[in-house]
């Protein structure tokens, strides 16, 4: 575990969370670390939702799949980044996402259960760790209402511009990387690939933006 340290004390279910506390609170959680491979399916889509996920090393998508078989990525989690809470601690009887390793990565896995049951110690950092998680899912709840504002938009163009300004606005600069690469960014717009290509050159075109792979630079606002 002290091998992952710097990681973890970036995650924010342990916000405020000492060093000491943070090995004590992992050995009382039951924490478990697994490694998958890249495209693993770490959680799937009707399974019980039961575990917390960190990552520790990686990355991963949470995806979800339509009845004729369209992708829809509905956010990613890097390095100290979480997964799995909202559906875990709202009780869902079963996933309606899955969980899928963009690389070769590790994850660490906790049963929420054992979050939101206090241990018989009676540990007053795991007072903290649950406002933490509590802090964790309002702010991704905020993070998803800014996908709904991304995907209300009329076109693709639209689409694209809103989510490459809400990611400038997280680097704090008009040059940044985004987590996805074209169809994972198509797939998270919910929008056709080759379409979604076109707009980024009639963008470039226009001196809107700049791109290479995942990295853009927008140039002026329309």
């Amino acid at each position: 575990m002290h091998t992952y340290f710097e990681i973890l004390k970036k995650c924010p279910l342990f916000c405020e969370i000492t060093r000491e506390e943070l090995f004590r609170l992992l050995n009382c959680l039951g924490a478990k670390i697994k490694f998958f491979d890249k495209k693993y399916t770490i959680m799937h889509e009707g399974e019980p939702a039961k575990y917390i996920g960190i990552v520790l090393s990686g990355s991963v998508n949470i995806v979800r799949i339509d009845y004729y078989g369209n992708r829809s990525i509905l956010e990613n989690a890097d390095p100290s980044e979480t997964f799995g809470e909202s559906f875990a601690c709202a009780g869902a009887k079963s996933l309606s996402v899955s969980v899928i390793a963009n690389e070769p990565s590790e994850i660490m896995l906790i049963d929420c259960n054992r979050i939101l049951h206090s241990c018989p110690n009676h540990c007053g950092f795991h007072e903290k760790l649950i406002f933490n998680l509590m802090k964790n899912i309002a702010e991704k709840s905020i993070l998803f209402h800014r996908k709904l504002e991304i995907l209300s938009k009329r076109t693709t163009e639209e689409k694209l511009l809103t989510y490459l300004m809400f990611q400038a606005q997280k680097a704090g600069s008009n040059s940044f990387d985004i987590p996805f690469d074209r169809q994972e960014l198509a797939d998270y717009l919910e929008v056709d690939r080759s379409g979604l290509s076109s707009e980024i050159s009639k963008l470039r075109k226009k001196g809107i933006l700049v791109s290479r792979k995942n990295h853009f630079e927008l140039l002026k606002r329309q």
